[in-house]
């Protein structure tokens, strides 16, 4: 008889990823994966690149790399983030497997068993099964439409029985609750941690996806803005700008951290794929990654507002549901009654053609379940409208 370790025993299936059996169904609507569709991946663009490598950069693709990174797209990597206003030379660029890598790495090098991290109340469910599989204890804190609740954070860190390890936050389009932090609670969070030297993670995976110009120059993540003797990590990723396949993210963090967050990626992979990391630096440097990110801003707002259109013609009309129209992103986050469980919608969802996912999936502590999220990033546009009504009429019957 075999005996599973504790990290394992305490690990949870995602939601998301059952389902994901479920959305490929050709009779199924699909608003679970947070991903791109697979019809607006740059397959031209990409195939040309390869084409027009020269046969000693197609022979170092197919090689094992430097654990940092391939050097040209490092450089072509500070080069795109000095846009984002990141001082890129006074801190250290890790190319990871994903940024979900990066999250895990970062965990891995803070967290030992029953340490504390702090996260926001809902969270990514990947960062969350992260600090889990190392035996975290996650407090969380809830969430406004401005980002984190500051009042409720500084509770937590004023106790002094606490002792966070870290605190973890996703201040552009949260994933799930599709929130983006105003710029004066990032300066709140800024004031509220610059001197408590406690790290703070910053998971930027989704600010290049903004839908209104005028918050163009309000993208300025939280490392930009805070003062230099602040800790903060800084994790980016090219899954949801250019295509997960990819499997290419990145950390920017101190040097210190990042000795041993390197030590950490030889003990996991040896290095990040030499091949995509290759075809995404020439993507990056030949400047073919700003006109198609810009093309996927308008799809992406055109189906949200699809969405948001649909979710006011059919879901039916109680104090209790509501939701905030995202201005960038993939996610609508609604909440429902808290008498009513979203897992019942969605069987009920699901026997009707669509699916989604509940928010108990991106609870810390996997209780809250009045809340749906509804990915409008890899659904055509011909089906939005159908799915909503499904998942509302399903709704409607619990009401």
């Amino acid at each position: 008889m075999y005996h599973f370790s504790h990290i394992v025993d305490s690990l949870r299936t995602s939601e998301i990823r059952d389902l994901m059996g479920l959305a490929t169904r050709a009779d199924i609507i699909s608003f679970a994966g947070g991903m791109p569709n697979d019809d607006l991946f740059p397959i031209k663009e990409i195939d040309e690149i390869y084409n027009n490598l020269p046969a000693e950069i197609k022979k170092t693709a197919f090689q094992y790399g430097p654990t940092p990174g391939y050097p040209p797209l490092l450089e072509s990597l500070k080069l795109y983030l000095r846009k984002k206003g990141l001082l890129v030379d006074d801190n250290k660029l890790l190319i990871t497997t994903g940024s979900l890598q990066a999250i895990n790495i970062l965990a891995k090098v803070f967290v030992d068993p029953n340490d504390v991290v702090i996260t926001e109340n809902p969270a990514f469910i990947g960062a969350i099964s992260a600090f889990k599989s190392y035996m975290a204890n996650i407090l969380s804190v809830p969430m406004d439409k401005d980002g984190i609740i500051i009042e409720k954070l500084k509770s937590l860190l004023d106790d002094k029985t606490i002792n966070p390890k870290f605190v973890y936050i996703t201040p552009f389009f949260h994933n799930p609750a599709g929130v983006m932090y105003s710029m004066e609670r990032r300066k709140q969070l800024i004031e509220l941690l610059k001197d408590r030297n406690i790290p703070l993670i910053e998971d930027d995976a989704y600010g290049e996806l903004y839908f209104e110009e005028e918050d163009k120059n309000n993208m300025i993540p939280v490392k930009a803005m805070a003062p230099k003797e602040m800790t903060v990590c800084y994790t980016g990723s090219f899954s949801k700008i250019l295509g997960p396949g990819m499997r290419l993210g990145w950390m920017l963090v101190p040097p210190g951290i990042y000795e041993k967050c390197e030590l950490c990626k030889q003990s996991m992979d040896a290095c990040s794929p030499n091949f995509t990391q290759i075809l995404a630096n020439e993507f990056l440097s030949q400047g073919k990654l700003q006109d198609y990110v810009a093309s996927l801003r308008v799809i992406y707002k055109e189906r949200k507002n699809i969405m948001i259109q649909a979710l006011k013609k059919y879901m039916p009309v109680h104090p209790e549901i509501h939701w905030d129209e995202p201005r960038g992103g993939f996610y609508i986050w609604i909440s429902i009654p808290e008498n009513i469980d979203a897992t019942e919608i969605l069987k009920k969802s699901i026997e009707k053609g669509a699916v989604f996912v509940v928010g108990r999936t991106f609870d810390p502590h996997a209780k809250s379940n009045h809340h749906i999220r509804l990915s409008f990033s890899n659904t055509p546009e011909q089906n939005i409208a159908k799915g909503v009504q499904i998942i509302a009429e399903a709704l409607k019957s619990f009401i």
